[in-house]
């Protein structure tokens, strides 16, 4: 049966989608793979007065060109993909366009596990709490 999947991705983090895009279209069957990247919040107001006016969209504008690029590169040619480029808080915009797109799954890189750590990192972990969605992790 085709599947709905978003696949959210750090586009300066190849971890976050190395191992999660095989993943994500292997369950993909046939059906819409959604590839995501969200601009994180600065947090503070404050820190928003030292850009100029107009500097989201021009943010979001030249990170879709490199989302674009980036499924140009590795989503193949028949698979019906749609980008998307957000600006938040990172697990909220997940969440969110998971329910807005009506993804089945959303499938999630997340880093590796080492002795000292044996939890998701924190935007993953809150993805996996939160969502009424399923989520799929591929760890590193």
């Amino acid at each position: 049966m085709p599947e709905t999947i978003l696949l959210p991705i750090d586009l300066s983090s190849p971890p976050s989608w190395e191992r999660a895009l095989p993943r994500a279209l292997a369950l993909v069957d046939g059906g819409v793979l959604h590839v995501l990247t969200v601009i994180p919040n600065f947090g503070a107001s404050m820190v928003g007065n030292f850009f100029d006016e107009g500097w989201m969209e021009r943010a979001l504008h030249e990170v879709g060109e490199k989302l674009t690029a980036w499924v140009n590169a590795h989503i193949p040619d028949a698979q019906e993909v749609h980008p998307h480029v957000v600006h938040g808080r990172i697990y909220d915009e997940i969440i969110r366009a998971a329910d807005r797109l009506e993804a089945g799954t959303i499938v999630l890189g997340a880093p590796p596990a080492d002795v000292t750590d044996y939890l998701l990192g924190p935007n993953a972990a809150r993805v996996v709490r939160h969502s009424r969605k399923s989520v799929f992790v591929v760890r590193d």
